[in-house]
């Protein structure tokens, strides 16, 4: 699957340095990378977990208006622009 991810400047900078020296693609480590952060998928629920999932409250959501398939504008929407 192809997808677009928005990372700040010195980190993609510092990521594709790390791929490089690693001998992998930029596309290879950002696999890896979220291939770690999920394996332990049965403890994020778990106090101390280093993520926890936080559900939204009751009767709010997506606001009137807000595309979520448009990351371009909901980077400008969250910018205020």
């Amino acid at each position: 699957m192809r997808t677009t991810v928005r990372l700040p400047d010195e980190l993609h900078a510092r990521a594709k340095q790390h791929a490089a020296e690693s001998g992998m693609t930029f596309t290879d480590l950002l696999e890896e990378a979220l291939r770690l952060v999920l394996r332990d998928t049965d403890r994020i629920d778990e106090p101390g977990a280093r993520y926890q999932v936080h559900p939204l409250p009751a009767g709010e959501g997506v606001q009137p208006g807000v595309d979520l398939t448009d990351s371009a504008a909901l980077v400008d929407l969250m910018d205020g622009r």
